[in-house]
């Protein structure tokens, strides 16, 4: 029997057929729904998943603005932005955050410190996706290594920015403030689009004020990425727009000799150009190293700073409030000859001491002998106290109030120098208030020679002091003198609300800016060493402020008295006195005599200013000629 009696080929031949046909058909089928899926897919839902495709591949990053730059008078730059190289990293793209931290410093140093800072960010509001700095300021050596094992670590990256640097750290640091990064606090009040990719922002000083105009617009760009997150390429850009560069009436180099004449010791002086109010020079010494806060001062550098004696972190210039002593004279001199509570020929008899009644207590004068007969000249060129006590008595807290208001005491006269404190200017409702006890006509004495309860800052009395040497016309301190590349200044200014202040008879200016003169050049002068040998005329007054009080019959001995307790050495005037191009004002704390010590200050400063630094060094300093300021 054969092999095809048992098999029907005919018929596998048909079973074939009819299942590569099924199969031929199912095939087509697949193909065609395949088919029809990729037409849905690439064409009908084409810009549905590119634009899903792009989101994954394209993201949309904002561009910070370069911050505006800073300069002085004479276009010394005096904040600058410089790149610096950090490690950041976006928790979001971290799958092991410790585990990352740990393998990132055994690759570069990272100190507890920095943790500890890069922690606490991660608890504080921030942006999605938004990097976190952990280490600022790397070494070449330190990116080299980072860039080997970048690959391996998703989520961390090595960014440059622009940091803001001072050049002149510790002399300008009071000034111009500085800037640091944005905190919790600044995150809810800021404009969340304009600064999505900003880090910094100012927190004091000419930074803080002229944020807005030092900052710029955000820009944006749209980049490619990986699978892993990190940037590819550049696909588009709107560059950002950058903050607009200001130059300030500061000179650096009479910032500089301010902090070379103080030498050390602690105190301040402003100086102001009279014409314009414009701020030549503002120090409080000691400063400190305002680079230090821009990335992040270090615990222990904070420490150093906040807990030191001397207080670098204390702006003595604008929220110093000191006694103004002797100082506020030639002020109340206009305010009683204007009131009429004195007139030019009237004089006193100072023995020494002054009393409202005969059996009452004894207010000193700062010359234990007296100086006899004198008039309102003498008593402002030598500083009579007596003379002071009379005519305040006469004027009263309500007269003298009225009068030291308008010359810009006990309020913030400035116009764009931020922090600046009020002072005090008491009153009797003041005084009712807070001590809940009526004003006497000993509070009233006190405050005929800058004393009780009367505090200036040294701005305050730069303020007053100019509006001396301006024969009563006002023009309010301030920083701003130009803006770079365009725009007035004046659009960023705010606008002073002061007042000229008018005279009955205006020949009482020339009469007191007269007898400043004689403080400086007279034979009895209090400043007359510091005036000695200079071709032009000057204008000044003296003060010493006490730091503690003396009980009654006490003397004062600065030998036995420690040094911080010693009293603190002012000085206030112009130059020169008939057309003023500058007015200073000079504290020198437990300086002692404001002769003495913060005159020949304020000589220095003078003689550089009004010599466009010439040759010739600062005047030599003098011992006090006596116990006043």
């Amino acid at each position: 029997m054969s092999w095809g009696d048992f098999k029907d080929v005919a018929a596998e031949r048909r079973l074939f057929q009819r299942r590569a046909l099924v199969m031929l058909l199912l095939v087509i089928a697949a193909s065609g729904l395949l088919a029809g899926r990729m037409y849905y897919l690439q064409v009908v839902m084409h810009d549905t998943y590119k634009t899903l495709s792009d989101k994954n591949r394209v993201q949309v990053q904002s561009v910070a603005p370069p911050r505006g730059l800073i300069y002085d008078r004479n276009n010394v730059l005096l904040a600058e932005n410089r790149p610096v190289f950090s490690v950041t990293l976006v928790p979001e793209r971290i799958d092991e955050l410790d585990r990352t931290l740990e393998r990132l410093q055994s690759i570069i140093d990272i100190s507890g410190e920095d943790l500890e800072r890069f922690r606490r960010r991660l608890t504080e509001p921030r942006r999605p996706f938004q990097e976190l700095p952990l280490r600022y300021d790397l070494t070449e050596t330190e990116i080299a290594r980072l860039a080997v094992v970048r690959h391996q670590m998703p989520g961390v990256e090595v960014s440059a920015e622009l940091v803001r640097y001072y050049p002149f750290s510790e002399l300008t640091s009071h000034v111009l403030g500085f800037v640091g990064r944005i905190n919790r606090e600044e995150l809810q009040r800021i404009d969340p689009v304009n600064y999505a990719g900003t880090n910094y922002i100012g927190k004091s000083g000419i930074e803080r004020f002229y944020e807005q105009a030092l900052h710029g617009e955000v820009g944006y760009q749209h980049v490619e990425t990986n699978a892993r997150g990190r940037v590819l390429r550049v696909l588009e850009r709107e560059n950002p727009e950058p903050g607009r560069d200001l130059q300030l009436h500061l000179d650096m180099r009479l910032q500089r000799l301010a902090f070379k004449l103080l030498d050390g010791r602690r105190g301040a002086i402003i100086a102001v150009e009279p014409d314009t109010g414009g701020i030549l020079a503002l120090a409080s010494v000691p400063g400190f190293d305002a680079n230090k806060f821009v990335t992040g001062i270090s615990v222990a550098d904070y420490q150093d700073l906040s807990t030191s004696l001397d207080k670098p972190l204390f702006n003595r210039a604008l929220r110093g409030q000191y006694p103004p002593g002797s100082t506020m004279k030639p002020m109340l001199a206009i305010a009683a000859l204007d009131s009429g509570a004195t007139t030019r020929n009237r004089t006193i008899w100072d023995p020494g001491y002054y009393q409202i009644n005969g059996n009452g207590r004894r207010y000193r004068d700062w010359k234990r002998t007296g100086h006899g007969w004198v008039d309102l000249n003498n008593a402002i060129a030598e500083s009579c106290d007596v003379y002071f006590y009379d005519v305040a008595l006469e004027m009263g807290v309500d007269t003298m109030q009225s009068y030291l208001s308008r010359f810009g005491f006990g309020e913030d006269a400035a116009l764009d120098v931020s922090g600046a404190l009020s002072g005090l200017l008491p009153s009797r409702d003041w005084k009712r208030a807070v001590r809940n006890a009526p004003w006497y006509p000993g509070d009233s004495v006190n405050m005929g020679i800058g004393q009780g309860f009367m505090l200036a800052t040294p701005l305050q009395l730069v303020t007053a002091t100019s509006v001396i040497a301006n024969r009563g016309r006002w023009h309010e301190p301030h920083l701003l003198r130009e803006v770079k590349g365009g725009g007035e200044a004046s659009d960023l200014l705010p606008r002073g609300d002061h007042s000229n202040i008018n005279l009955k008879d205006p020949e009482d200016w020339e009469y007191v800016v007269n007898a400043m003169e004689d403080v400086m050049h007279g034979a009895k002068g209090t400043a007359r060493y510091a005036g000695r040998g200079a071709d032009y005329r000057m204008a000044g007054k003296t003060g010493t402020a006490q730091v503690f009080s003396l009980e009654e019959g006490e003397e004062y001995d600065a030998d036995e008295v420690r040094e911080r307790l010693r009293d603190h050495a002012m000085f206030v005037g112009f130059a020169p006195a008939d057309d003023p191009r500058i007015v200073v004002s000079v504290i020198v704390e437990n300086g002692g005599s404001g002769s003495g010590t913060a005159a020949p200050v304020a000589r220095s400063l003078f003689d550089a200013w009004l010599s466009n630094f010439g040759e010739g060094g600062p005047v030599k300093q003098v011992t006090a000629i006596g116990g006043e300021g």
